[in-house]
Order: C-alpha cells, then sequence, then structure tokens
C-alpha cells in the first residue's frame, strides 16, 4: 500500500473504524452467495487497482454501473438515475471532494442519502472489497472510475453491511438516492373483468393496467426500472433480477404502423438475447427504414439492447417509475407532470397498547395516530405513508434474531395502508366518520416500506389516518405530503400512552441526561479523533460467566424542533474487567453500534448482550455540535421462580395494589 506521503501529503490515510476491512462489513449471516467469497477478500484503495483513478470518467456513458458478485441490480438501477440529473447526482455525491493525486486527498469520501426524512451523510475510506486486484462488486464500466464502488459501499455502510444489499426495492434506492418518491405497478395479467371488479376496485385495476403512454409528459425526466420476478423474463436474465428503461420511442415501420421501442440496460452488463430487435440481425429491424435502424443501433451502450411494446409487456412483470425532481427540489406529478411545489412532513409512530390500533377490521382502529391536512386551495395531493426498517444489529454476539419468514419484505417491514376522509370541520363524531367509506386510500395493506395515494382535492379539511394490519404491531413511520397547491399538516394530539404490559419478564430501566458541549464533549463520531471525549455512560450486564445473555435496549433521545435535529448515534463498549471505562477502545472497537448517525428524536437499539460491564458513548456526528439529550437503558432480568402454598389473597392483593401506587 503507497503512504499518505506518495497520495499527496504527509498524514496518513483516513481509517474508517465504523466500517473496516473485515468479514464484518462484507457479511451478515453469510445466507446469500456472497459467502463463497470468505477469506478470499482483500481490501484496496484505487490507487492500488489501477494507474489514473477517478471519481468519474470523461465519457459519461463509462459512468454506468456494472453488477458485480453482490445482488443490488435495484440500487444500481436507482444510481444510473442520478447520472441524467446533476442536481441530484451532486446532492448524493457531494463534488469538489479531493481525488487521487490532488494534494487533499486523505482517502476518504462522502456521500449523502435520504432516511426518514433528513439527509444522512455517510463517510468512508476508500479500500474496497477485491478479488486479487479486480472489485469483486459493483463497478463503472471504465475500469479507472470508482464513483459507483464507493456509492455501493457507503450504501452497505449505512445498511450495516453488504450483505444487507442483496435483494431489494428499486423503489427504495430511488428514495433514498433522490429524497424523491417512487411508485410502483404489475404488468402481469390479473385475471378476467368479473374477477377484478369482485375483489378491487376500479382504482387499482386501472394501476394494475398501467399504459406507458401515461408517462409521456414526463418520459425524458422520470426513472423507470423494469423488473422480473417469475425466472419467465428475457432470455439470460433469469428471476429476481432489476434493469433500467434508458429511452422509448414510437418507430414508424415501412407498412406504416407504429411500434413502440423501449432500450433497456442490463446492469450485468450484457444483453439479453432472442428477440425481435436484440442487436443487429434482429428481424423486427428489417420492418424499418435502413437509416433509422442504424440510428437506433449506435445509441445502444453496453449492456443495452431493444425490445418492442409486446416483449416488453411479456419478459417484465413490474415497472417502477421515481418522480421527476426539479432543481429547486420540487417534485413533478407522473400523472399531470404539474410541479408540486407545497410539501410537508411529520415523523408518527405505532405503539402497543395505545396508537398501534391494527386495520379497519380491528375494533381499535380509531386508536391509530391521526393527522389533519388543510387544502388551501383545489390542487393535485399526492400523500405518502413511509415506515422505518425494522433493525437488527449485525454483530453476531449482539443480535436478536428476525423470525424465519421466507419473505424479506414481510421481515423487513409491517403491512401498512393510508386512509383519508373528507370532513366538514374539526368538531365531528370520530366512530360514525370512520364508518363511512374514505375519500382516498390505498385500499389494502402492503408490506411495502412506501404507499402513496393520490387525487384531486378541493378547498377543506381531510383526516389522515395511517395503520398496520395487526393491531398491536409497532413501528415508526413518516407521513409526507406533495402538492401543486397550498396546504398544511398537522397531527391530532392524543392522550399520553401508559407504560407498555409486558410477557416476556421484567425490565428494569435507568434514564441518564446529558449534553455535548462545544470544545468539551462535543467529540463527535467514530470518525474523527475527538470522539473519546463525548459523555460516557457505564453500566453492568450481572451474571457470572457462565450466565445467559441478557437483553438490552438502548435508547438515545434529542429534544429539539425537527428542522433543528443533531444527526445522532451511539455505540457500546465492552470494558476490561474490573475497569469503568474502556481503555483502549480505539483498538478494541465496539461491541453494538447505533449507527449511521441519524436526523431523528430518537435511536434506539435492541442487542443481546454476555455478563459484564460496558459502556455507552452517544455522539452527533460533527465534532462541536452542542446539544442536551436522555440516554435510557432498559435490561431484562430473569428472577428465580419461588415455590409457595400460598394462595393469592386479599391481603396479597392489596399490596400489589399499594406497591403499584407507590411505585
Amino acid at each position: 500500500m503507497k503512504s499518505g506521503s506518495e497520495c499527496g501529503g504527509g498524514e496518513s490515510l483516513f481509517e474508517d473504524r465504523d466500517f473496516p476491512p473485515e468479514d464484518a462489513s462484507l457479511f451478515c449471516d453469510r445466507s446469500t452467495p456472497i459467502a463463497r467469497v470468505q477469506g478470499h477478500v482483500t481490501w484496496r484503495r484505487p490507487q492500488e487497482i489501477c494507474r489514473s483513478p477517478a471519481l468519474f470518467p470523461d465519457n459519461v456513458d463509462l459512468a454506468h454501473a456494472k453488477q458485480g458478485l453482490l445482488g443490488d441490480c435495484w440500487f444500481l438501477c436507482a444510481s444510473s438515475f442520478l447520472l441524467n440529473n446533476k442536481h441530484l447526482l451532486n446532492k448524493a455525491v457531494p463534488p469538489d471532494q479531493p481525488e487521487w493525486g490532488d494534494g487533499r486527498y486523505r482517502g476518504a469520501f462522502s456521500f449523502r442519502f435520504w432516511q426518514q426524512g433528513h439527509w444522512t451523510e455517510v463517510t468512508i475510506d476508500d479500500r474496497l472489497p477485491c478479488i486479487d486486484s479486480t472489485l469483486c462488486f459493483s463497478r463503472c464500466l471504465s475500469p479507472n472510475a470508482f464513483w459507483v464502488a464507493l456509492l455501493e459501499k457507503a450504501y452497505a455502510k449505512l445498511h450495516g453491511s453488504y450483505e444487507r444489499l442483496w435483494a431489494g426495492q428499486v423503489s427504495e434506492a430511488l428514495v433514498d438516492l433522490t429524497g424523491g418518491l417512487a411508485e410502483h405497478w404489475s404488468l402481469g395479467d390479473f385475471g378476467s373483468g368479473e374477477e377484478q371488479r369482485a375483489g378491487e376496485d376500479s382504482d387499482r385495476v386501472r394501476r394494475r393496467r398501467l399504459d406507458l403512454s401515461l408517462l409521456d409528459p414526463v418520459k425524458d425526466l422520470c426513472a423507470i426500472s423494469c423488473s422480473s420476478h417469475t425466472g419467465a423474463g428475457a432470455a439470460e436474465l433469469g428471476r429476481c433480477h432489476a434493469l433500467t428503461v434508458t429511452e422509448w420511442l414510437d418507430v414508424k415501420t415501412s407498412s406504416g404502423r407504429k411500434v413502440l421501442l423501449l432500450r433497456i440496460r442490463n446492469p450485468w452488463g450484457r444483453c439479453g438475447s432472442g428477440g425481435a430487435w436484440i442487436g443487429s440481425s434482429g428481424a423486427g429491424w428489417s420492418s424499418v427504414d435502413p437509416v433509422s435502424a442504424l440510428d437506433l443501433q449506435s445509441r445502444l451502450a453496453e449492456g443495452e439492447f431493444w425490445l418492442d411494446e409486446t416483449e416488453f409487456l411479456s419478459q417484465f412483470d413490474d415497472v417502477t417509475v421515481g418522480y421527476p425532481i426539479s432543481e429547486e427540489g420540487h417534485l413533478k406529478s407522473i400523472y399531470t407532470g404539474n410541479p408540486l411545489t407545497h410539501s410537508h412532513q411529520l415523523p408518527g409512530r405505532w405503539i402497543k397498547g395505545h396508537s398501534a390500533g391494527g386495520s379497519r377490521n380491528s375494533a381499535g382502529y380509531g386508536s391509530n395516530p391521526k393527522f389533519w391536512l388543510k387544502v388551501c386551495e383545489r390542487g393535485e395531493v399526492l400523500v405518502s405513508l413511509l415506515q422505518h426498517r425494522k433493525r437488527r444489529n449485525t454483530h453476531d454476539y449482539a443480535q436478536i434474531p428476525l423470525d424465519d419468514s421466507e419473505n424479506t419484505k414481510h421481515r423487513r417491514y409491517q403491512a401498512i395502508a393510508l386512509h383519508m376522509w373528507k370532513v366538514e370541520k374539526k368538531r365531528f363524531n370520530l366512530s360514525r366518520k370512520l364508518n363511512k367509506p374514505p375519500r382516498a386510500s390505498t385500499h389494502c395493506h402492503a408490506y411495502e416500506r412506501e404507499v402513496v395515494l393520490r387525487g384531486r382535492l378541493e378547498p377543506g379539511y381531510f383526516l389522515l389516518v395511517p395503520s398496520v394490519y395487526q393491531p398491536g404491531a409497532e413501528a415508526h413511520f413518516l407521513i409526507r405530503v406533495f402538492s401543486s397547491s397550498s396546504i398544511s399538516l398537522s397531527a391530532i394530539k392524543s392522550p399520553a400512552p401508559s407504560l407498555p404490559w409486558r410477557t416476556d419478564g421484567e425490565w428494569e430501566t435507568s434514564s441518564f441526561q446529558g449534553s455535548w458541549v462545544e470544545g468539551s464533549t462535543a467529540g463527535g463520531s467514530r470518525n474523527f479523533p475527538s470522539h473519546w471525549q463525548n459523555p460516557r455512560f457505564p453500566f453492568t450486564v450481572c451474571g457470572d460467566a457462565a450466565a445467559a445473555p441478557a437483553n438490552v435496549r438502548v435508547t438515545l433521545h434529542q429534544s429539539r424542533p425537527d428542522s433543528d435535529l443533531l444527526p445522532i448515534g451511539f455505540h457500546v463498549y465492552k470494558c476490561k474487567k474490573g475497569e469503568l471505562e474502556p481503555t483502549l477502545p480505539r483498538d478494541e472497537g465496539p461491541v453494538a453500534s447505533c449507527v449511521p448517525h441519524c436526523h431523528t428524536h430518537d435511536v434506539s437499539l435492541a442487542c443481546c448482550l454476555s455478563p459484564g460491564a460496558y459502556t455507552i458513548v452517544p455522539s452527533a456526528y460533527e465534532p462541536g455540535s452542542a446539544g442536551q439529550f436522555t440516554l435510557s437503558l432498559a435490561r431484562q432480568i430473569h428472577r428465580k421462580v419461588v415455590k409457595s402454598q400460598e394462595s393469592l389473597g386479599r391481603a396479597i392483593q392489596e399490596i400489589s395494589h399499594i406497591s403499584a401506587m407507590r411505585s
């Protein structure tokens, strides 16, 4: 490896301690095919891979992604959209970062991802996983360009490991990279009209029968991806693969009829085969003027091919459409092309025993969170409900396993829906209103990260009710509203929740007040040497060495306005025996981490820790970020069962009642 002086300065190159070049950064449970590379991966910086590395090549066609061993075609399809939108690219990949050969280069790069309503910055070093001297995951078509590989690494850090990027939704990556909105349509045959009328409403049928011509007003501005799930798609594509639609146009044949052709890019970097328009000898080209045929064929870059509309509809199962975003940051409707210049967002949460009321089938539906939407003038309105992904710790020794469902979306998300009612005034009978048909809804609960409803709304008040299908299911969410006219959004206050009744044992909870003080205890994240100045909170998991690990939940809370939130996170360190604080945490590293830092009121981590002494180090991302915080620590207590001949009589009931009142 080259020294720091050889790379443009006397200082050593940055090494990211939160995402080190180790197996923990590659794998989460070794359940995917990349497990076979274990033991064969070396981590190299770009200057060790090629002579003249750069973030982007001079030829933009060579900047597109080529998929490696990792099954993240969904992320690469979304990434390619950035290349056609400079303002979006600059948001995700901040410009003017010192590159190789620059005297300011220190081996570090920063990227931004939109997470739960805010942009989160993720800083990484440029050590990339290779097999021999070749990148083993995604790369650019140009061997000297590294923006794709570095962006992929930052996204892997955001998720906890590279393996967590195996399989996903293009719509999720589009939102994470742009902060915008994406919708999903199925292209398959859903039975007879009679079957559809019996089981679905007209709007859902319309969405499933999407006509691509509806997107004509924004076809050059929006992101479009197509996916195959059944294995019956384009030849050589197999199943569960996503591709990008880069262009579509009507072509006039020699007989005078029009054929809709779509240009498709495969992240694998190779074309399909067997279609009428594949290659230069496909049967379809003979029906087109030779000059037009040559022009269309010349547009193809590596991994691209043409399909006509019939082939497209037969070979793919669904389409994902990302909304265009103007340079001013406004969404454009994919239905009308209208700019949606007004937007609001508010966070919320479903809490068991308080606000997790379940679907409209449940008697508790009315206890779900509720929001007021005020529409000031008639206009096009989009409302989205975005839930936070269920998180789990990547460390084997600090992990609470998820259920064994084969459907990954079921494991990652709750089944959610959003309903909206028009109300004449703010005071109304809630149960009576909820028993009436809604003005608009997402119609059914879906295991999706985000669901969207749309409509042209007249001025007035609207009641929004987001719900999870299963009563008692907990999750955080974000309500977002985009409109062509003036709107306002506010939460309807609910009574404070009572303490939930836990059936999984006793818990002991402690809370600590703390602060980050500029120049003293505001040390920033582990990417900065001053990290160790942050406040520290020691705690103990009781038991001897043979005792079973204990469940622990740590929550870090900041009380600040939504517009002024700090990106916060924390690490848990194991202390040496007999010491209150870790003496060499830089070398030992944390046993559990709630990172990357997020702009949110609360960050929380549930983990399983063996008996011993630990220390929690909470931090804001940037050194010098001052603020107050509350740290809550809940530890599960396992008590031995005491055998007794006593019956539960009145005296015991009275004592229990008094004890409860005193607590």
